[in-house]
This record gives structure tokens, C-alpha cells and sequence, in this order.
């Protein structure tokens, strides 16, 4: 595997996302879920154009991950909720084209990881997050070894919990699918306002 992809999440703040794109983050992630406390209702006046731009929905209407798509211009969709097989098809043949699908999972056991089986072929990339009452940004990691049960073809993205101090874990962890990590809130000085040291310092420590 080559470098992997570090995704930041649960971004807002016009300045803090110039901040963080300029450590050379690869994904900037925005969330377009009313629920979250990081939701991004308006456009912030600065959008990546080095980091791809990410959009984050749960359970959302085709027609409004579309229009979302095309109005902050989206590199990639990434799907947290109990969307199908079916609609994630149907979005990539009206998303414009090279646009990446993300469908995330929550994993708590094993057995968790069969609910990959039939998405395998329609998403670009699986992200394996912790089972727990928020659809994201809990704060809590699953247990990665779990994965060494995952067999699929499809690469994947960790992420739950994953925090400064996890850096070495990440380093160590290998798997045939691994493509990269989605930092979140353990990055954070408030919701959706990210400590560019922090990345800084995880990314330098990954990087070793």
C-alpha cells in the first residue's frame, strides 16, 4: 500500500479548514446531517480545492445528496446510514463521473462485517466505524482486530475514536484493505473546529 489517505471530518470554519488543508490532509469531510452537532447548513466561504471535498449523509433522499453534491462540488459521498445497494447504484450513475462512494459500517463483533457482502462492487471504499447511538463523531474504537475477518475486495477506511495518541496503532496495523483513517472528534478544540497541531503531530507520526 502506498501513503494512506487521512480523511478529516466535521469540518465549518472557513479559516480552520485552510489551516488543516494546508498539512496536506488528502479528504476534507463536511457533514450533512441535521442531527450532528457538526452539520453544515450554509457553504462556509472557503472550501478545500487541494483536499478532496467529502460530504457526509445519513439516510438522505437521493435528490438532496445530489443537489448537495453539485452545489459544494463533491469528490466524494460517504454514506453512514442504511442506504441500499440499490440507491448507491443508482446515485453514481447521477453523480458526476469519478465521483467516489463511501459506505460506512458499525462495527461491534464480527459478525457485523457480513453486512459488507452486498455493497461489494457498488462502493469505492467501506468505512469501519464503532457501533453506538450516534451515527459518528462518538468518540469510541471498535475493537481492529475484528477486521482480520474482513476478506472483501472492497479497500477500507478506519475510523471511530481514532485520536493523537493512536498514531503508533495506525502505524501498526496492517491489513491487505487498509487505505486510510477518518479523524474526527478526538482532533477537536470544539465541534467541527479541528487543532491543526494535532493533525500535524499524528500525521508526522504516522508518516515515520
Amino acid at each position: 500500500m502506498g501513503r494512506m489517505t487521512v480523511k478529516v471530518c466535521g469540518m465549518r470554519d472557513p479559516d480552520n479548514i485552510r489551516e488543516v488543508e494546508a498539512l496536506g490532509v488528502d479528504w476534507i469531510g463536511f457533514i450533512f446531517f441535521p442531527k450532528s452537532p457538526r452539520f453544515v447548513e450554509e457553504g462556509p466561504s472557503y472550501l478545500p480545492d487541494k483536499a478532496k471535498r467529502a460530504g457526509v449523509f445519513v439516510d438522505e433522499a437521493s435528490e438532496k445528496i445530489l443537489q448537495r453534491a453539485l452545489d459544494f462540488r463533491l469528490d466524494i459521498v460517504q454514506l453512514h446510514g442504511k442506504e441500499t445497494p440499490e440507491q448507491i447504484a443508482g446515485l453514481r450513475k447521477d453523480l458526476p463521473a469519478g465521483t467516489i462512494l463511501v459506505k460506512a459500517f458499525n462495527i461491534a463483533n464480527k459478525e457485523d462485517l457480513q453486512a459488507t457482502l452486498p455493497y461489494e462492487g457498488i462502493a469505492d471504499y467501506f468505512l469501519f466505524d464503532t457501533k453506538a447511538p450516534l451515527a459518528g463523531g462518538n468518540g469510541i474504537k471498535f475493537n481492529w482486530d475484528l477486521l482480520s475477518n474482513y476478506t472483501g475486495g472492497t479497500p477500507f477506511l478506519l475510523s471511530g475514536g481514532i485520536g493523537p495518541e493512536d498514531a503508533g496503532a495506525v502505524r501498526a496495523f496492517s491489513h491487505p484493505g487498509f487505505a486510510g483513517v477518518d479523524l474526527n472528534s478526538r482532533f477537536e478544540i470544539s465541534p467541527a473546529f479541528k487543532d491543526p497541531s494535532l493533525i500535524r503531530y499524528f500525521m508526522d507520526q504516522i508518516s515515520q
